[in-house]
Order: structure tokens, then sequence, then C-alpha cells
């Protein structure tokens, strides 16, 4: 026997929606996904969204500050992967570009340095031109700009 679907009271619903929101910081696009995954009407949807907004549970331009910071730091992520990331959030261009105020730039050119370097030394590849293009392939995945990674493959991987 299929057991029928939870139905959830508002205040029900936004007292876990709060929880949700302070375990983790989550954009409006994740919010609005457990909502309708919890079956709640627009109506109820909008009213708690409204509620947690209002008492600051919900704040966008504090997860994608935090998202990028958090993607940089452990995943070592470039800008223009957490910018698509952000995008695919639905964020605004606004807190886009707040979320890349949080990247220092001698932080991130050092990161990006370090990367390469470890990078390169685990490719066991002896062709020259392979080697290059998986170092470019491995750094364009993971979102650092492309001046700078053919740049840094071109310094780190001479022509012999």
């Amino acid at each position: 026997m299929i057991s029928p679907k939870n139905s959830y009271s508002v205040n029900e619903a936004t007292k876990k929606l709060e929880g949700y929101c302070a375990y983790q910081d989550r954009c409006h696009k994740e919010v609005l996904s457990k909502l309708r995954e919890m079956h709640m009407i627009p109506e109820a949807i909008d009213l708690i969204v409204g509620h947690l907004i209002q008492e600051n549970y919900l704040n966008e331009e504090r997860f994608s500050r935090s998202f990028a910071r958090g993607k940089f730091n452990i995943k070592k992520w470039g800008k223009n992967r957490i910018v698509n990331e952000l995008k695919q959030r639905e964020i605004s261009k606004y807190n886009i570009n707040k979320a890349l105020e949080e990247l220092e730039p001698t932080e991130y050119l050092k990161t990006f340095n370090a990367l390469a370097k470890k990078r390169l030394s685990e490719i066991r590849e002896k062709d020259i031109q392979k080697r290059r293009k998986k170092l470019a392939d491995y750094l364009l995945y993971r979102g650092w700009e492309s001046g700078m990674v053919y740049e840094k493959v071109f310094e780190l991987v001479p022509n012999k």
C-alpha cells in the first residue's frame, strides 16, 4: 500500500524551511524547489519565502558570497566556473559581482599557480602537446580564465 504524501501546514513548513536555511546558506531557487517538493501551494510558498527573507534566513547576497568563497577555497574553482554555477542558481548579476569581490586577487593568483604546478606534476604524458592540452583542459574545466590558462601552460610546458 502506498503511503499518502506528507502534507504540511504553513507553520510546519515555515519551521522546516527555517531549519533548512539555518543549516546552510541557500539560494531562492533551492528554497522554492524544496517547497514544491513539499507540495505547498503557490500562495503558501510566497508567504513562507517572504517570511524567510524578512527574518534573514534567506539572503541571496550572503549565499552568493559564501558560495564563491567556499568553491574557491575548497574546490579551487576559478571565476568562470563560480559565475556559471551562480547563474544556474538564478542569482542576480549584482550578487554575482558581490560574490566575486570575495576573491582576493593575490590569493587568486597564488592558488592558480599552485594548482597548475600540482596538476602538471600529476600528468604522466610524454608528448608536449598532449601535456599542454591535459593541463589546459583541467584548468579550463575548473573555471580559470583562458588567457591565464594558456599563458601558464606555455610557461610550465616550454618547447624543448
